[in-house]
């Protein structure tokens, strides 16, 4: 398996002493950070940030020909993102003072404890990606237009809403934070993911699963492997699915569904990027990018105590919440005529024309299974078609199937009319006056919605269209 750098691009250390330079280098490795590149002459050193993109400098103070606080002062002139730690055993209060004055983002004091140095390494390399981050919201705030339209090409859509999560997607994609993306079933939580990955550029595989198939066992073997002999039938040791995603994006499926045990497990790798084989007592480091879904709300989850709190804000950290297709009805005409050309060709026949009014009707449904049903609504009636024009009683038999289940709300969008409405109690219009006009205002949204289609407006609001047709000419009169 190929081994991925972490971070990708190297850390550098700068000392005079080589054996200071081979215990960081040590102590870095043994945390996970495996991109290092050390240096004994400080004289070389923009030579070598000249050829190089760090992640970040760890720099000793007191060394000959240019010294530690000097080559600090000259690094951040030339490139001021890049974080320094300083790492030194003069220990005096104004020496510390004058180096973050100059730039510097942390101290360290000799000899370095390997947690610590770990520890303080993790928070300036996450904090230098929050930075970056919040650089590139910035910027994608103000464009227009994606930068990476084709990452988006599985995901047939004109709606603003949805172009404007695919701008977000753009502006976390190079984040090391979880990703939490919410949606109901259907509405394209995984193809997301895959684009999120593909933005961000890591080199290793895009890894999916569904945690809601898996027990606190399965899991744990799932995800991190096992050692030989960790169980009765662990002939061989076997590589868990972080192993497989290093240097990639492991996609973990319906995580509301995860119990709290193995939400334990889950945090660990999170917070140390390290994770414990079944069976083993030696931690193995992970260099994974994280990207959760769900279709639960985790917010209640953690308010009824099934849902760990820590995990929730580690998850959280980037959050893209999906559209119903019922929210983004522009794209239905889109998507049909897409799934109806792709159903055609894998059933050897002419993509057939569709009468108008079936989008209408179709704008009138609420869609429960979003892009998926629909999917497999012109599946089912291309499988039916027999004549030049698509019949569209294969989808009303569907939607009628779907009402008579009580799954289906018909879909009309909410009125701020009802707020408005202020009666003084010195005054109250006539009842007959006020059913009049919340009749005439409910009739006037469903045309509208239904594009001037009385069956399709009628549906709506569950009346037949005689009756429909009635009331509109009283209104019209």
């Amino acid at each position: 398996m190929e081994n991925h750098l972490c971070p990708s691009h190297p850390i550098l250390v700068v000392d005079d002493e080589k054996s200071a330079l081979q215990s960081f280098e040590i102590a870095l490795y043994a945390s996970g950070y495996s991109n290092v590149i050390t240096c004994d002459d400080s004289r070389t050193v923009m030579s070598l940030m000249k050829k190089k993109q760090f992640s970040l400098v760890l720099l000793d103070l007191v060394m000959p020909h240019i010294s530690g606080p000097a080559l600090l002062k000259m690094i951040k002139e030339k490139y001021p993102w890049i974080p320094i730690i300083i790492v030194s055993a003069i220990s005096d209060g104004k020496s510390v003072i004058q180096c973050m004055r100059d730039g510097a983002r942390d101290y360290l004091f000799k000899p370095v404890d390997k947690t610590e140095l770990a520890k303080r390494v993790r928070s300036t390399l996450e904090f230098k990606d929050m930075e970056q981050e919040n650089a590139r919201l910035r910027e994608q705030i103000l464009e227009t237009k994606l930068k990476h339209p084709e990452m988006f090409s599985k995901i047939l859509t004109q709606n603003p809403k949805m172009l404007s999560i695919f701008k977000y997607c753009e502006a976390v994609a190079g984040s090391q934070n979880p990703i939490l993306i919410t949606g109901e079933t259907g509405t394209g939580k995984e193809l997301i993911a895959q684009a999120i990955h593909h933005l961000s550029m890591r080199c290793g595989e895009f890894v999916a699963v569904n945690v809601a198939a898996f027990d606190d066992p399965v899991f744990a073997d799932s995800l991190f492997g096992h050692v030989r002999g960790a169980f009765t039938g662990a002939d061989k040791a076997r590589k868990g699915l972080v192993e497989q995603a290093n240097g990639g994006t492991l996609f973990l499926d319906e995580i509301g569904d995860l119990s709290l045990s193995s939400q334990v497990k889950l945090l660990r790798l999170l917070q140390e990027q390290e994770y414990f084989p079944v069976g083993s007592d030696l931690p193995k480091k992970a260099n994974v990018r994280v990207v959760t879904s769900t279709l639960k709300n985790l917010s209640t989850l953690k308010q009824e105590g099934k849902f760990r709190e820590d995990l929730y804000y580690r998850l959280v950290g980037h959050q893209v919440t999906l559209p119903p297709l019922r929210e983004r009805l522009d794209d239905v005409s889109l998507l049909l005529d897409y799934f109806l050309e792709c159903e055609a060709t894998e059933q050897d026949k002419k993509k057939p024309a569709y009468h108008p009014e079936l989008i209408n009707f179709l704008r009138t449904y609420s869609f429960p299974g979003n892009v998926r049903e629909l999917k497999a609504m012109a599946s089912d009636a291309v499988s039916q078609h027999c004549s030049r024009m698509l019949s569209s009683a294969s989808f009303k038999n569907h939607i009628h199937s779907e009402d008579s289940l009580g799954g289906v709300i018909p879909h009309v969008e909410e009125t701020s009319s009802w707020d408005t409405v202020n009666f003084s109690p010195e005054s109250l219009p006539p009842l007959k006056e006020v059913v009049t006009k919340i009749s005439t205002t409910l009739i006037n949204t469903a045309m509208e919605r239904s594009g001037g289609n009385q069956s399709a407006a009628a549906r709506i609001l569950g009346i037949s269209q005689q009756s429909l047709s009635l009331k509109l000419k009283k209104i019209n009169n």
